[in-house]
């Protein structure tokens, strides 16, 4: 199997801690990652709306299949706070073989 076609890391990020958690969590306990990462304490400058904003937000790293991401996409649309939420996927060119099995063993396959 073609690890860099396999696997992902998901990213976005949430406005507090409790809605990252709460994210986090329901991704993982929905088999949709392996694991996700709560990365507090970012600062992030961006354009909305046509102005310049700035905020403090908590980055989630979500590990999973690239066969999930449209599930993983859609679980992070209907539990995100923002109207406009960030959701980046990368592929992973490299893996410790057995860390990518246990992200098999753990992403459930799609019914």
């Amino acid at each position: 199997m073609d690890k860099a076609a396999t696997h992902l890391l998901v990213l976005t990020t949430c406005p507090d801690a409790e809605s990252a958690e709460a994210l986090a969590r329901g991704l993982v306990e929905a088999g949709l990652a392996a694991c996700v990462n709560v990365v507090p304490g970012l600062r992030s400058y961006y354009r909305w709306e046509g102005r310049m904003e700035s905020a403090s937000e908590h980055l989630l790293v979500a590990k999973t299949r690239s066969d999930r991401y449209a599930a993983v996409e859609g679980a992070i649309r209907a539990r995100h706070p923002y109207q406009l939420p960030e959701v980046l996927a990368v592929p992973v060119a490299e893996g410790l073989t057995e860390y990518l099995k246990w992200v098999d063993d753990c992403v459930r396959p799609e019914r």
